[in-house]
């Protein structure tokens, strides 16, 4: 049954006192120096975000969208820019993320007869799962795409596995079209899941990223200088609106960067404790560890999956994920950075939690 009115409300503060008490908790911690850089700046980036889609009802479930990949009203028209792409069209096998708003970007490769690869939701149960289009039902692609339908029709792959990656898509909460600097939900996943393809040799300096967002979601405040090594920048961004090439990109992290990656993100994630281990068997000696870190609390998933909000659009949601579009109007700019132009569709939050077959190579 949708959550109340009320509810989404109650849910909605909720997240915002998560967030400024986790800003709080990483301001006072880069003071005393306890974690080096850890960006408190991105934090006050990505609430503007996330407040703001939540006040113009721009998000569409789950909501709220505070400690996510924001998923947006008409969010699937962003998947008809990316199949414009000509390096989309060329492309064989393509990476994209299991959040929300790139739901029908993963239907749109299975539809275009292209090998899927998509990780598993914060790395937390293993590494990647392929969907090989050719073995799931036309009818069944949709499904395939969430969380269960990974379950039942992804075939994971692990760290030796040998393949090429001609595209990575991934979501973002914020993008700086000028440089291509980009900031996720705060969690490193994207960064992590990119410098392992890197140390696979799946993907190089060459491969394409591309981020699929909403306008407003187009920012001007963040700077190339304040950016770490493994911060993974796009080559190019799809709203619902535009396709934007940027002409300044930043270099690419090349691997994953161990004296950056702190003991508590390592010991949350199984499969880089794995990936560690391996190498300092290889080079015989222990490899460092980054500054501590304040982990980011995580999303709280609304129980209605898709209340309006309590703008003018009350883009209502359906059970099992589905969501009709919403429309909105522009309401300029948001505080301290640009937004841009249009509105957006909606998605499923979905990603393997769980594989039962291991996906070969073809020889």
């Amino acid at each position: 049954m949708p959550e109340s009115e009320t509810e989404r409300l109650r849910l909605d503060q909720e997240a915002r006192e998560r967030m400024a008490a986790h800003m709080q908790a990483v301001e006072e911690a880069e003071a005393r120096g306890e974690t080096g850089d850890r960006g408190a700046w991105k934090w006050k980036i990505r609430q503007r975000i996330w407040d703001y889609m939540e006040e113009n009802d721009i998000a569409a479930a789950p909501r709220p969208v505070h400690h996510r990949i924001p998923n947006f009203v008409n969010a699937e028209l962003t998947a008809k820019q990316v199949q414009q792409l000509p390096e989309f069209q060329r492309a064989k096998w393509v990476k994209v993320n299991p959040d929300s708003p790139q739901k029908s970007v993963r239907v749109a490769v299975l539809h275009a007869g292209k090998m899927l690869l998509v990780p598993q939701p914060r790395l937390r149960t293993g590494f990647f799962s392929v969907l090989d289009p050719a073995k799931i039902p036309l009818e069944k692609f949709g499904y395939a795409c969430t969380q269960m339908g990974v379950v039942e029709f992804g075939e994971p792959i692990d760290l030796d596995a040998k393949l090429k990656v001609d595209m990575v898509i991934i979501g973002s909460v914020a993008v700086n079209p000028a440089n291509g600097a980009r900031l996720g939900k705060g969690e490193g996943f994207a960064e992590l899941e990119y410098g392992m393809l890197r140390l696979m040799g799946a993907v190089d300096d060459d491969t394409p990223v591309v981020s699929c967002i909403h306008d407003c979601q187009l920012v001007d405040d963040i700077p190339s200088e304040k950016l770490l090594c493994h911060d993974v920048p796009v080559d190019i961004i799809c709203t619902p609106t535009r396709t934007i090439r940027v002409q300044r990109s930043l270099p690419k992290p090349t691997g994953i960067y161990w004296d950056k990656l702190s003991k508590q993100k390592l010991g949350s994630i199984l499969i880089l404790q794995k990936l560690k281990a391996k190498l300092e068997r290889e080079l015989g000696q222990e490899l460092p560890s980054g500054p501590d870190e304040i982990l980011p609390p995580t999303a709280q998933r609304d129980k209605g999956k898709g209340k309006g909000g309590k703008g003018k659009q009350k883009g209502k949601g359906k059970e099992k994920g589905k969501s009709k579009d919403g429309k909105g109007k522009e309401k300029g700019k948001t505080k301290g950075g640009k937004a841009a132009e249009g509105w957006q569709p909606a998605g499923e939050d979905a990603g393997p939690s769980q594989v039962r077959r291991r996906w070969q190579p073809k020889t």
